[in-house]
């Protein structure tokens, strides 16, 4: 092995490892950063080795790829605004997996017309990194097209699609099986691409706008692989595991976030998921009743709580209200409450939205806290987004607390139980039109008899045993800033 040689294994070692750092480093907030410039620095560091290869002969292409993308990418990373960053990753996958799938389409072509035999591993390599590439690339871009809005969000649905759609890929993968035995089928071969775009688009096509973070994690699995594929078939290692990394991590995100939905994954792959639950007002998709308060209500129950846990979703990311909820929370943990924030793995449009939209707030990260941890923390017969406090058929009954629970936090798509997580009517909870608290104090009405009792002796200058106060603020003060604030 020459000295050039050695030095390109190990810039992909040192890639390799910072690659594994990084991923590491994601999985906490408060390393998250360190991750991102670990990851970056050890792609810099493979790109770097691969420009050492002895079969470059001119750097002009390179050179001038290089500064195209550079032109696409900076606008991409510095202007997009962050409730449209679902569809920046979108389209991300959409070129990641573009540059896979031609990469793939020129080796084969390259090893059929250039008198070099098509080995059967070869052409393994080469039918999986098309296949999954083809599909990323239709599959992230009909993404890209329902969240731009280019094509309608909703779910599109027909007769008999989940059969073609099997039926489709099995055609697929058999043209797969048939270049495994004759490599040199150069029609076969392209038709295999053709239906691996055309399944991405019919895969994503029944899958509602409002449920794309399924999707793009699971394009950003397919990618994944398509690129470990292609460091088998032109013998990168740092492509291998790159491509390793990203999809295995982007299946498990898939797999935690159906869960997170009360689905099993095959539902969310051929449920026809993402479509919206029809129900009358009031009325949940169990017909369970919902209870609503008005501005003055919830700004006199946020003045006395205690604890309040903050469910935010993507209707804040579009109302940019993040810096706002930051300030409702200063009010209530000056008066000694405590504030917490719920995070849904499934919240907003991709995952981690409402994480960087709370950072972006200085939102400390100690106060962001996972579905499985804060749910035991929701108090029993709370008010707000988890508030279902009596069961259809049983009118005039007395009212029966249930648990909250950061699964079920939005009344309009139904609470979706636990023995029924593969319903399809059950959708995820957190993409409500408002932004909910769940408090733990019991009844409105006593909150204004008690607001009555101290307004009463202030009106007369005094303060509520007599006497006059003395510089000190009171929760009358607090209802109406927070009052002031929720009415903005």
């Amino acid at each position: 092995m020459t000295p050039r040689e050695l030095l390109i294994q190990a810039a992909y070692i040192a890639a390799s490892v910072l690659f594994i750092l990084g991923l590491r480093s994601l999985t906490k907030a408060e390393t998250a950063r360190r991750g991102m410039q670990q990851a970056a620095l050890g792609m810099v560091i493979a790109v770097a080795g691969t420009l050492l290869h002895h079969e470059i002969l001119t750097y002009s292409w390179i050179l001038a790829g290089l500064v195209i993308g550079s032109i696409i990418g900076y606008p991409l990373g510095v202007y997009v605004p962050m409730t449209a960053m679902p569809q920046r990753i979108a389209i991300s996958h959409v070129f990641g997996a573009l540059a896979a799938t031609l990469v793939g389409i020129a080796e084969y072509y390259t090893h059929l017309h250039g008198g070099e035999p098509v080995s059967t591993p070869l052409m393994a390599a080469l039918g999986f990194e098309v296949v999954f590439g083809a599909l990323t690339v239709s599959g992230s871009f009909m993404a890209f097209s329902k969240l731009q809005e280019l094509i309608p969000g909703r779910p599109l649905t027909y007769r008999g699609q989940n059969v073609a759609n099997i039926a489709l890929f099995a055609v697929t993968i058999g043209s797969f099986g048939y270049l495994l035995l004759h490599p040199g089928a150069e029609q076969v071969f392209y038709l295999m691409v053709g239906l691996a775009l055309l399944s991405g688009i019919l895969l994503v096509l029944p899958i509602g706008g409002a449920d794309m973070p399924v999707v793009i994690s699971l394009m950003n699995s397919y990618a994944g692989l398509a690129s470990a594929a292609t460091g088998f078939a032109i013998g990168n290692n740092v492509l291998i595991i790159a491509g390793a990394l990203d999809g295995a991590s982007g299946f498990i995100l898939s797999i935690v976030m159906s869960k997170a939905m009360n689905r099993s994954f095959g539902n969310v792959l051929f449920g026809a998921f993402g479509s919206v639950v029809a129900g009358g007002s009031g009325k949940t998709a169990e017909g369970l009743t919902v209870r609503e308060i008005s501005v003055e209500d919830a700004a006199m129950q946020l003045a006395y709580a205690r604890s309040v846990i903050v469910v935010p979703g993507y209707g804040l990311a579009v109302a940019q209200a993040q810096h706002t909820v930051r300030e409702l929370a200063d009010l209530i943990e000056k008066r000694g409450g405590e504030v917490k924030y719920a995070i849904h793995p499934v919240a907003g449009r991709m995952p981690g939205h409402m994480n960087v939209l709370l950072a972006e707030a200085n939102v400390p990260y100690d106060r962001l806290v996972e579905m499985d941890e804060i749910n035991p923390q929701f108090p029993a017969g709370g008010r707000g987004a988890g508030d279902r406090r009596q069961r259809r058929g049983e009118p005039g009954g007395p009212e029966r607390p249930v648990e909250p629970d950061l699964r079920h936090a939005d009344p309009e798509r139904g609470p979706g139980p636990e023995g029924d997580r593969d319903e399809a009517k059950h959708e995820p909870g957190l993409r409500g039109h408002r932004e909910r608290a769940v408090l733990q104090r019991k009844d409105v009405d006593a909150l204004r008899g008690r607001q009555a009792v101290a307004d009463a002796p202030r009106e007369r200058g005094e303060d509520a045993v007599g006497q006059a106060p003395q510089g000190r603020t009171s929760r009358t003060s607090d209802v109406r800033a927070i009052r002031s604030w929720a009415s903005r």
